[in-house]
C-alpha cells in the first residue's frame, strides 16, 4: 500500500495514505454509527459506470524513450500479477495482457516507445481531469533493536485486529465488516486509536519490529506507508505496510488549514509537508495533539528486496510507478499524465494504491528516497489529464468508440 499524496490538497489537507492522534475515543452506540443509506447519489463504483472513451493516437503523446524505458521496466516487473489477478476497474480480463506481457519479457533493446505504440491504445476515464501528488521513501533513524535515543516502537500486526462478525456491528459501505478488536466481554469495539497507542495501549505485547528516534518523523513515514530505518552503524532496515487499525485518516494539513494555519502570513505556514512538520517542531505541544488527531495508526513488516513494495506485491520504482484507484485503473496498467508539473508529466505504471487516492483520475507519483525526493513529493501537486493505456483491442471488446 503506497502511498498517499503530500499535497495541502490531497486528502483533505495534507498526505496520503496512513496515519494520525488526541486521547482514546469511546466506541459510539450503534445508534450513532452513519446511516448507510446516502443523501445523495454515490460516485460511480468503477471505470466502467464512470464512462470510458476511446482517447488519442498513442504516437501522438510526447512521451521519451527514457520516459518510456522505466515504464517498460516497471509493466513487465507486474506482468505476472496482471496476468492472473481479477480487475475491479472492470476494464480488463487477464488474457487482454497476455500479449503485451509475452512481448515485454522478450523486448531486449527495441525501442520502448515502439513497444507502447505497438500494443497499447488510450483511454479517457470520465471527464479525464487529473489530480496527481507525491510520495517518497522516507529515511529515519531506527533500529529492530531498543537502542539508547531509539525510544518509540515500530509495531507489527497485532493478532487481535479483526473483522467484526457479521451481526456484531453495521457492515461498511463496501459490503466488509469494520476492523476493530473483541473486548474483554467479547463485545466488538473499534481498535486502538493513535492517542492510545502512543500512550502505551500495545506496549509490552511483544508487537515491537523495530524502534526509531523521532516521533514526527515516524508519523511521515506512516502516512507513506513505507520507509527505511538507519541505524547507528549505518545498516539499513526497510519496512512496509502491514496493516491499519480500521479508524479514518485525518489529514492533518486540512485540519490546519481549517484553523487558519496555512498560508502565507505571520503565523501561517505552508501547506506542505515541509511546512507542517516544521508546525509540529515550532508549536511540540499543539503539534503534538494536531498529531492525534489522525486517529489512524499504520502497523508494519519487515520487507526485503530493492525496493519498497506496491499493491500489486512488486517494487514501486522512482518515477514510474503511481497510486491509483483499482476501481478506476487497473492495477499493472501504464498511465499517462498531461498535468501542470513537468516533472510529474509523462509514462507511468498503475502499482500502488493508497488511502487518499480515490476516485477517477486521482493520482499519487512516486519519487523514491532521499532528500530529493522529498522534496519533489513534498510539494507535488498537479492538475491536468490523463490516459489509461490498455492493450489493443480491450475498447473493441467493451464496445467503445
Amino acid at each position: 500500500m503506497a502511498a498517499l499524496a503530500l499535497s495541502l490538497a490531497a486528502c483533505g489537507g495534507m498526505v496520503p495514505s496512513s496515519p494520525d492522534r488526541p486521547g482514546r475515543v469511546p466506541t459510539p452506540p450503534r445508534s450513532s454509527y452513519p446511516s448507510s443509506s446516502p443523501t445523495t447519489p454515490p460516485p460511480p463504483a468503477n471505470a466502467l459506470l464512470a464512462g470510458v472513451r476511446a482517447g488519442p493516437a498513442l504516437s501522438s503523446l510526447p512521451f521519451t524513450t527514457l520516459d518510456a524505458a522505466g515504464a517498460l521496466a516497471s509493466f513487465r516487473e507486474s506482468c505476472p500479477r496482471l496476468l492472473s489477478r481479477t480487475d475491479a476497474s472492470g476494464l480488463t480480463q487477464p488474457a487482454d495482457w497476455r500479449q503485451a506481457c509475452v512481448a515485454a519479457a522478450n523486448w531486449g533493446n527495441g525501442s520502448s516507445t515502439m513497444f507502447f505504440a505497438s500494443y497499447f491504445e488510450t483511454a479517457r476515464i470520465g471527464d479525464g481531469k487529473a489530480f496527481a501528488t507525491g510520495y517518497f521513501e522516507p529515511e529515519i533513524v531506527g533500529a529492530r533493536s531498543h537502542l539508547p535515543g531509539l525510544d518509540y516502537p515500530v509495531y507489527g500486526l497485532p493478532s487481535d485486529l479483526v473483522r467484526a462478525k457479521p451481526g456484531d456491528a453495521p457492515m461498511l459501505p463496501n459490503g466488509r465488516m469494520p476492523l476493530g478488536r473483541y473486548d474483554e466481554y467479547g463485545r466488538f469495539t473499534e481498535y486502538f486509536d493513535r492517542g492510545a497507542i502512543e500512550d502505551g495501549a500495545l506496549a509490552g505485547k511483544g508487537l515491537e519490529i523495530a524502534w526509531v528516534a523521532d516521533p514526527v518523523e515516524f508519523f511521515f513515514l506512516q502516512v507513506q506507508g513505507s520507509g527505511r530505518l538507519r541505524a547507528p552503524d549505518g545498516s539499513i532496515l526497510r519496512i512496509g505496510y502491514a496493516g491499519q487499525n480500521g479508524l479514518p485518516y485525518t489529514g492533518i494539513g486540512g485540519v490546519m488549514r481549517d484553523r487558519g494555519l496555512i498560508g502565507s502570513g505571520p503565523g501561517k505556514y505552508p501547506g506542505s509537508m515541509q511546512g507542517i512538520m516544521r508546525y509540529i517542531r515550532e508549536n511540540p505541544w499543539d503539534g503534538d495533539a494536531l498529531m492525534r488527531t489522525n486517529r489512524s495508526w499504520v502497523f508494519f513488516k519487515v520487507l526485503t528486496g530493492d525496493g519498497p513494495m506496491g499493491a500489486l506485491n512488486v517494487p514501486v520504482r522512482s518515477k514510474a510507478s503511481v497510486a491509483v484507484d483499482p476501481k478506476f485503473v487497473p492495477l499493472g496498467a501504464p498511465v499517462w499524465l498531461d498535468v501542470d508539473r513537468a516533472d510529474a508529466t509523462g509514462l507511468w505504471v498503475a502499482q500502488d494504491t493508497g488511502g487518499a487516492i480515490k476516485g477517477a483520475n486521482r493520482f499519487d507519483t512516486f519519487w523514491g528516497a532521499g532528500e530529493q525526493a522529498r522534496v519533489t513529493a513534498g510539494g507535488m501537486s498537479g492538475r491536468g489529464n490523463a490516459l489509461i493505456l490498455l492493450p489493443k483491442g480491450t475498447l473493441t471488446r467493451l464496445g467503445v468508440r
